[in-house]
């Protein structure tokens, strides 16, 4: 059970990587991120950090994948971090000012932090 909570983690966080991927790339998506502060295109330090963000959701996949020892062990270490971080994330979704980031990454976030905390805690 574990293995499977960890792969639904990665996939799931496959979606918001793809979306700040999109978002570095110049995708109008802006009120999806930072509670809506920007509605079409992010400005180009806000695409940058859009990529940093996509790297962290990455080593976050790749930290609750280690913990289910399907991924390096040298992630594991980063699991309890990354399950904070997902959990602050999901709260912060929930509490966006932007409609459509409450709808679209709140329950993706919420469902994120379920998979790890029952990798974190099987």
């Amino acid at each position: 059970m574990t293995q499977i909570l960890a792969l639904a983690y990665a996939a799931l966080a496959a979606m918001p990587l793809a979306m700040h991927i999109a978002l570095a790339a110049g995708a109008p998506l802006g009120r999806y991120t930072v509670g809506g502060r920007f509605t079409g295109r992010l400005p180009p330090l806000w695409r940058g950090l859009a990529l940093v963000q996509a790297a962290l959701l990455a080593g976050m996949a790749g930290a609750v994948l280690a913990r289910a020892d399907l991924a390096p062990a040298s992630l594991a270490p980063a699991f309890w971090p990354a399950t904070a971080l997902t959990l602050l994330t999901c709260a912060a979704n929930a509490a966006s000012p932007s409609r459509p980031e409450r709808l679209l990454w709140a329950p993706v976030t919420a469902l994120l932090a379920a998979a790890a905390l029952g990798v974190g805690l099987s």
